[in-house]
């Protein structure tokens, strides 16, 4: 069984607050927590008027302490963004509020257009091409601090958050590749590179302390209703198209599934996930067995 895991961009709808939205996104975690999904994601985007995970970190952890085992992370974190050490500071802090259950993905897309860019960093010297650099950095904040260590990420420093990778390209996959990371994809919005990159990424995988072997998540939008015809409309707020889920999963041999739906209507919304996770089947049973036997790194 593939598992099935949420990226949420908390979306605003016309009409809508920022607040509520947030709320929403609350809501649908406890919804998708009850119906089995493994992991509930949230995204940095910037100066989009229609998304309001921006603060990622705090908007996971108004989602965390409202949820009590569906894992919590960041799909993604653009990392160019940031100091490691800030970052590390952030999640260090939601995996002390709330153990075993943070998770971290790190992307090196700025999330936002270029004025807006730099009006997050403040500053002329980041560059996305130190990226392997800044994952390194933070990976380290995360270890046991050394005697006389002159920097520790307080709180961080010890706590056990797993890092992936995300691309959409093949970038991502030779990086994460070489550090031993999971791997996920942006399927979604880049299928023309999903193949190219998950092969690089399996063929060059190097196991790490956090993964014995390669894992592979691939982010797909699907919307599901009652009748055909009514997923089409709610499908129309996308106005794009994919393909059938089983196949999919069958074409690419994918690990695990992020699902993705922007759909206005947040009960349909809510509705669309459970009808998902109704064709996929036992969902719930196999995230239940997994957690007796304890994940090991993803």
């Amino acid at each position: 069984m593939v598992p099935l895991s949420v990226l949420d961009l908390s979306p605003i709808i016309e009409g809508g607050d920022a607040g509520q939205s947030l709320r929403n996104s609350l809501d649908l975690a406890r919804h998708v927590e009850a119906l089995g999904y493994r992991r509930f994601w949230m995204a940095e985007h910037h100066n989009l008027p229609g998304i309001a995970s921006a603060a990622t970190a705090v908007a996971l952890a108004h989602v965390a302490a409202g949820t009590s085992s569906i894992k919590i992370g960041a799909g993604g974190i653009m990392l160019p963004n940031h100091a490691p050490l800030v970052i590390a500071e952030q999640f260090g802090t939601l995996a002390a509020l709330h153990p075993g259950r943070v998770e971290l993905g790190l992307g090196r897309a700025p999330g936002s257009d270029q004025i807006t860019n730099q009006a997050i960093r403040r500053n002329l010297y980041g560059d996305v091409d130190e990226f392997p650099r800044d994952v390194v950095e933070l990976m380290g904040y995360f270890q046991p601090a050394e005697p006389g260590q002159a920097v520790q990420a307080v709180p961080g420093a010890g706590l056990e958050v797993p890092i992936w990778i995300l691309g959409s390209s093949t970038y991502g996959a030779q990086l994460a590749a070489y550090l031993g990371l999971p791997f996920a994809f942006a399927s979604h919005f880049a299928p023309g590179m999903m193949m190219p990159a998950m092969k690089i990424y399996r063929e060059r995988f190097r196991p790490s302390a956090q993964l014995a072997l390669p894992h592979v998540m691939l982010g797909v939008v699907v919307v599901a209703a009652e009748t055909d015809e009514e997923a089409r409309f709610l499908f129309s707020s996308l106005q794009q198209s994919r393909g059938d889920l089983d196949d999919f999963i069958r074409r690419t041999g994918a690990d695990e599934l992020m699902v993705t739906a922007n759909i206005f209507d947040h009960s349909k919304r809510k509705r669309s996930f459970e009808i998902v996770a109704e064709l996929h089947g036992g969902m719930k049973a196999s995230r239940n067995l997994e957690d007796a036997r304890g994940e090991s790194g993803v």
